[in-house]
């Protein structure tokens, strides 16, 4: 029995894009999505099914963090047999040579802790994409003119960051960027079989400080939600 989407059985797509934001979910789905419609509100946690190009497509915000990204993957995968999982959100780019509005997908997803983390005790586990979605996402963003970084990043279990050491350990050993999902959403979706993407929008820098500005994110997120779209149903 599902706690956090109250939507029926058939009102979820087998492919699912997941914003952390639910107000980023109603901007997608709007965007992209014709004959969308709302199908759950459960928590505030706002969803969309709708089509894209003729597929059917869901757009469920996650919440913020692991745990959260955890709750709702879980539920989809379990309550609703979703096959594929699309994470689209924002990170912030920890390498000199990403930019703003710059795109980043995760081969991999380096993290301190994550809900799944019991489960393999002493053992390291290295949560890592989809190759069929990575390949298809990297061929997607070839055709649009957005610079488009491929690697791995560090899914933090923190919001406001106490650790500037761990930071630096991180772009020693290339990591591209930081965010707060990927890495719980692809262990999930390794133990499930399922397939899952992480595509991201640089939205702020860790070593220029710079970031964008609320009224600018979401017009600098569509690029994002092409790729992840056109990934998803790729031949």
């Amino acid at each position: 029995m599902t706690i956090h989407i109250g939507a029926a059985k058939d009102d979820i797509a087998d492919t699912v894009l997941m914003p952390g934001d639910p107000y980023r979910a109603k901007w997608a789905a709007e965007t992209f999505l014709t004959d969308a419609r709302c199908i759950n509100e459960v928590r505030g946690m706002l969803g969309f099914t709708g089509l894209w190009n003729g597929n059917r497509v869901t757009i469920q915000g996650s919440g913020m963090g692991m745990p959260s990204m955890s709750i709702y993957a879980n539920e989809l995968i379990r309550d609703f047999d979703v096959q594929t999982l699309i994470r689209i959100g924002s990170c912030g780019a920890m390498q000199p040579q990403i930019k703003l509005r710059d795109i980043v997908i995760a081969m991999t997803a380096t993290t301190y802790g994550t809900p799944s983390s019991s489960i393999f005790r002493d053992l390291n586990f290295a949560p890592c994409a989809d190759y069929g979605l990575l390949e298809a996402a990297v061929a997607a963003s070839k055709t649009l003119d957005v610079a488009t970084h491929v690697g791995g990043i560090y899914s933090s279990d923190t919001f406001y960051d106490e650790r500037p050491d761990l930071n630096e350990a991180m772009q020693r050993h290339g990591i591209l960027g930081v965010e707060m999902e990927a890495a719980e959403l692809y262990t999930l979706a390794a133990r499930y079989g399922r397939r899952a993407l992480a595509v991201m929008t640089v939205s702020d820098h860790l070593l220029t400080s710079e970031d964008l500005p609320s009224d600018q994110r979401e017009r600098s997120f569509g690029d994002m939600v092409e790729i992840a779209l056109k990934a998803a149903f790729a031949d």
